[in-house]
């Protein structure tokens, strides 16, 4: 597999990195995952970026195309924390990308897991669960969702066995981007800024 492309923000001798990965429908340049490097990189996080290679494919032919296969995926994030060390680094991502990381967190032997807006089950099929796996995870791991998520609601999720490691943050009337109502009174930004406090929190309790 080629060497993945890698996109840094914040200071590069920073005490804190972590490495934010896409969900399956757009790239790193996603608002919501946008919004939280940029903050997270101005309170002097170093925040690492990078694409799957069908999103890498898409940007350059323009073709829509569905995610790469897991084990496809798999790889990718082991080669993206073998290049930048595992020790003291915090994976995760948007959705799909946080999904994927926790499922080689444990394995690689990472620092912290963070997933934003985790895909508990596809919509409207919350029958078909995609959480086997976090009733046994061991890295500590912080999971950033909204209220309102069609992936997995706060009374969904309660009904998850779920490993004592993994911290749920419901963010008030989010949806799967953390976007709120108009009529709730908030603000996509406020929700945004929200979640980049909650994770440079969880950042400073596990790393130090």
């Amino acid at each position: 597999m080629p060497s993945t492309q890698l996109h840094f923000d914040g200071p590069s001798h920073a005490a804190h990195t972590i490495v934010l990965a896409h969900g399956a429908g757009r790239g790193l340049d996603t608002p919501a995952l946008e919004a939280i490097t940029v903050g997270l990189a101005a309170r002097d996080v170093r925040v690492v970026r990078f694409e799957f290679p069908y999103m890498v494919r898409r940007r350059k032919d323009g073709t829509r195309r569905p995610p790469d296969r897991q084990p496809v995926l798999l790889e990718t994030w082991r080669d993206v924390i073998g290049e930048l060390g595992s020790d003291g680094l915090v994976i995760g991502g948007k959705s799909m990308g946080g999904r994927m990381a926790s499922l080689v967190a444990d394995e690689c032997e990472v620092a912290g897991l963070v997933c934003l807006g985790y895909p508990f089950h596809p919509p409207a099929k919350p029958e078909k669960t995609r959480t086997e796996h976090l009733a046994g995870l061991v890295t500590p791991t912080l999971v950033v969702q909204g209220d309102r998520d069609r992936f997995g609601t706060p009374e969904e999720v309660a009904g998850y066995e779920l490993s004592a490691s993994i911290h749920v943050h419901w963010i008030p009337d989010g949806d799967h981007d953390l976007v709120p109502r108009k009529r709730s009174g908030r603000t996509a930004e406020q929700n945004w800024v929200e979640a980049t406090e909650e994770i440079l929190g969880f950042l400073n309790r596990i790393v130090g």
